[in-house]
């Protein structure tokens, strides 16, 4: 048998092109893992920048729509996502999140000198408007 089993010839013996799917599936999943990499890289911060405590037990923070960075500095500043308010405006801007949001999240940024006090009075303000869902953000150790 001369030309039997040909491999992908035509009968006047050019090869016909083909169309590799295994390279293309490559380049594809290569495409999707940087695509995924890259936006779980992009951690969208709603606080000040403050040097976090750290806990051998920190995960990563859950991320919504409805969550509200309160973050406290060391010369014990209070910050209301990116604006500076007081603690006598603290309690105004939960209620009005409390009212807005039906179930509120609050992550409070405290740096590691800030005075015990106004970390804990943050977090009392927040218990006593009732928000449930406080947490403390920290670094990993």
């Amino acid at each position: 048998m001369a030309g039997g089993g040909g491999g992908g010839r035509t009968p006047g013996g050019q090869r016909k092109a083909r169309i590799e799917i295994v390279p293309l599936i490559d380049i594809m999943f290569f495409l999707l893992a940087t695509f995924v990499m890259v936006s779980l890289s992009m951690v969208k911060n709603e606080g000040v920048a403050v040097a976090l405590a750290g806990a051998s037990t920190s995960a990563a923070k859950d991320q919504s729509a409805e969550s509200v960075t309160l973050s406290v500095t060391k010369d014990g500043e209070v910050y209301y996502n990116q604006d500076k308010i007081t603690m006598a405006q603290l309690p105004f801007r939960l209620q009005a999140l409390k009212a807005s949001s039906p179930d509120p999240r609050i992550v409070i940024n405290a740096d590691a000198k800030a005075n015990y006090q106004d970390v804990v009075g943050v977090l009392d303000e927040t218990r006593k408007i009732g928000i449930p869902k406080v947490g403390l953000s920290t670094k990993s150790k």
